[in-house]
């Protein structure tokens, strides 16, 4: 209690010379651009159809990697992004993730002749239990893309090329997403004979908020190109290219890593809350997440970085 009190009374000293100093103009931060040459196998991450480096400290690059196969979600894909995230969620040195993909585009979407056998050929020949088969199917393949909304660290995607299918399912379940100026993002279960089962339809409505544009896309397999996707807000950036896009998204993502992963964490919970309730109920639940959230150290830190015009990145705070 006394500890408690002691920072409180510290804290509120900071802000005090915060609100009266008048030579104070804020922290520069600098960030080194840290290209995919220069980054190293995480450890603890080996995979068929991913590959996962150490992009820079507290950030990991998740890579689609099939490039032969232009990315195509393999079996091995579905599997692997869940056991992939699951241990990022609980790695406390990971505080910032992006998502990329190898060769010359994001993703193909869905790999068809591989998942044939499952989809296309259930087992049994009774109704009822090839439905159930089914379902378990489709729900264990929402769950690839649903791990990395509810994973706690910051996701950025990274789109060069074709986003197909089931590619903007996945981006879709990001936090952020930039793009290079030749991607193209494509809605094409449609085309195949299918509702998109596995977030797309889901989550596309909530992100650039036009039923319309979200239906015409659906329905048409349109091709929605880089600005447009800037345009209705798909994509907050848009870059020259794929180099540039991934130095700009690791940079983001180290900016983001430098601050308090308190912070970090508990904002990714409150907008994706906010997202799905009514304002009421999520002012209501940001006051009962804050009311333990508040008595953080990372606070103190944080404001006496600012106080002193200190990179955050120069603040050490504990892992979570």
């Amino acid at each position: 209690m006394a500890a408690a009190i002691v920072a409180s009374r510290r804290l509120r000293d900071l802000l005090s010379w915060r609100l009266t100093a008048s030579n104070y103009s804020g922290p520069s931060i600098s960030l080194r651009l840290t290209g995919s040459s220069a980054q190293e196998e995480a450890p603890d991450h080996s995979y068929e159809s991913l590959r996962v480096t150490s992009a820079q400290k507290h950030v990991l690059h998740v890579q689609l990697n099939r490039p032969n196969k232009r990315n195509a979600m393999n079996k091995a894909f579905w599997r692997e992004m869940v056991e992939c995230f699951n241990k990022i969620s609980r790695d406390a040195d990971c505080r910032a993730v992006v998502i990329s993909g190898a060769g010359k585009i994001f993703t193909a979407g869905i790999d068809l002749m591989d998942l044939a056998s499952d989809i296309l050929q259930p087992k049994g020949d009774d109704v009822a239990r090839m439905s159930w088969y089914l379902r378990d199917i489709i729900t264990r393949y929402q769950e690839t893309f649903s791990v990395i909304e509810k994973c706690p660290k910051l996701v950025i995607a990274a789109v060069h090329g074709g986003c197909i299918g089931g590619g903007v399912d996945l981006i879709t379940a990001c936090d952020i997403r930039y793009c290079a100026q030749d991607a193209f993002f494509q809605v094409k279960e449609v085309d195949v004979g299918l509702a998109a089962h596995v977030g797309t339809l889901q989550r596309l409505p909530k992100v650039i908020g036009n039923q319309s544009l979200v239906n015409e896309l659906a329905f048409t397999t349109h091709k929605m190109m880089a600005e447009e996707a800037l345009g209705c807000g798909l994509v907050s950036r848009v870059f020259p290219d794929k180099e540039i896009m991934l130095d700009a998204a690791l940079a983001l993502a180290a900016e983001i890593s430098s601050k308090s992963p308190v912070a970090v964490q508990s904002t990714k919970v409150n907008l994706l809350y906010s997202r799905d309730h009514s304002v009421a109920e999520s002012l209501n639940y940001v006051a009962s997440w804050n009311m333990s959230m508040l008595q953080t150290q990372d606070i103190t830190k944080s404001v006496q970085a600012m106080i002193e015009n200190k990179e955050l990145k120069s603040v050490t705070f504990s892992k979570l």
